[in-house]
């Protein structure tokens, strides 16, 4: 499920929502009122339970050769790390893409990949399922592995020359002591 030319989407757990209104998100990094969505590119970090703590990388114009070989692996340009812990989640959650019109949103963050909106908006048309979330992945090519720690990845990603992101890491298993 990927956002259109001139879309944004928005990945829900909940189905019924007509209208966005801005909101300060408990976990927001900045005051300012949003409502939130991703451009192309960024919908597989959200192929997820909204709460599910997850580590993605891929290859990017800077990435040595030597890393993606290491860290990624023969074949693959892309992968998401989540715990062992998270996968029945990730098997039950039914989960839904809401389309926006581009036009109402701008780019925010440090790759710009993250889109807000100021105002209230109204989706294009209803909330689309997004279906099966492994299958999701293996159609994207996009390789889904499991850990039962993703702090020792998360350190070797983010200190390599790939693209990377984490997400909901405050609700991963504790780092070992």
């Amino acid at each position: 499920m990927y956002a259109e030319p001139g879309e944004v989407l928005h990945f829900s757990e909940d189905p019924t929502i007509t209208r966005f209104r801005p909101h300060v998100a408990a976990t927001a990094q900045q005051p300012d009122a949003y409502v939130w969505a991703v451009d192309a590119a960024r919908c597989p970090d959200y192929w997820f339970p909204r709460q599910c703590p997850r580590v993605m990388a891929w290859v990017n114009e800077r990435s040595t050769p030597q890393d993606a070989a290491r860290l990624i692996g023969p074949g693959a340009r892309r992968v998401h790390v989540v715990e062992y812990a998270w996968l029945p989640a990730i098997l039950e959650t039914k989960l839904v893409a809401y389309r926006f019109a581009a036009q109402d949103f701008r780019p925010v963050g440090e790759d710009r990949h993250a889109m807000v909106s100021d105002h209230e908006v109204t989706p294009l048309g209803p909330p689309e399922p997004v279906g099966d979330l492994l299958a999701a992945h293996e159609r994207a090519g996009i390789e889904l592995r499991l850990t039962g720690d993703l702090w020792p990845w998360w350190d070797q990603v983010t200190t390599s020359t790939l693209g990377f992101s984490g997400i909901r890491l405050r609700n991963a298993a504790p780092r070992p002591a």
